[in-house]
């Protein structure tokens, strides 16, 4: 049985590559600069960026693959203006553990992690609202939501549960803190439970007087 070649990430943010042993591989690995052998790990690491990964897909095109699926997704490929590594900073090691469930279930062929209907497409943005337009009815949801509400519903959370102004506009990437106002809305949920100062002053004075 032909054995995988697992690509993946170290805790110091180096690509690492591991097989059984191969003089045919360790020679393709040995073809990219900065390679270093990890003797007790048993893989190989790499310096990270894009260029690396698409150099060792590119090597290794051909064999069985399992590539990390946080590292489907880079910055070249996407053409985009977001932190990649940045967002993998951020993704909780529950959504970590369902992209890696979803890459085994369904091994996308593609260089996507969520393919479209053609194998060289993303999902298209059109696919993604409505299938969350179908989860909604599931869930007995019938207000008018888009999959931007979760991104409301995630800010609101956060308020609601006493996370700063200042953190949640550092997650959601705002570079005003009036964008975040407006964006979180204001939760009523809590508003019962604001104290007033003057009655912890008084509450203070009752208490030195007894």
């Amino acid at each position: 049985m032909k054995q995988s070649i697992k690509i993946s990430k170290n805790p110091s943010g180096r690509i690492t590559v591991a097989f059984s042993y191969n003089p045919t591989h360790v020679a393709k690995v040995k073809t990219i600069e900065g390679y270093k052998w990890h003797l007790k790990e048993k893989y190989w690491s790499f310096p990270y960026s894009d260029g690396v990964i698409d150099r060792i897909l590119s090597i290794f095109k051909g064999e069985k693959t399992e590539l990390d699926p946080t590292l489907q997704v880079t910055k070249k490929r996407l053409k985009t203006e977001i932190n990649f590594e940045d967002l993998r900073r951020k993704l909780t090691l529950a959504a970590l553990e369902m992209l890696r469930e979803y890459w085994k279930k369904f091994e996308p062929s593609s260089k996507w992690l969520f393919p479209g209907n053609r194998s060289n497409q993303h999902l298209h943005s059109r696919s993604v609202q409505k299938i969350f337009t179908n989860a909604c009815k599931k869930a007995g949801i019938t207000k008018e939501v888009s999959v931007h509400s979760l991104r409301h519903s995630f800010a609101t959370h956060l308020l609601e549960s006493g996370v700063d102004l200042r953190y949640i506009q550092e997650i959601l990437g705002h570079k005003s803190n009036k964008t975040t106002e407006i964006y979180t809305h204001v939760s009523t949920k809590n508003l019962s439970n604001i104290r007033n100062p003057l009655d912890n002053i008084l509450d203070k004075k009752r208490g030195d007087e007894s």
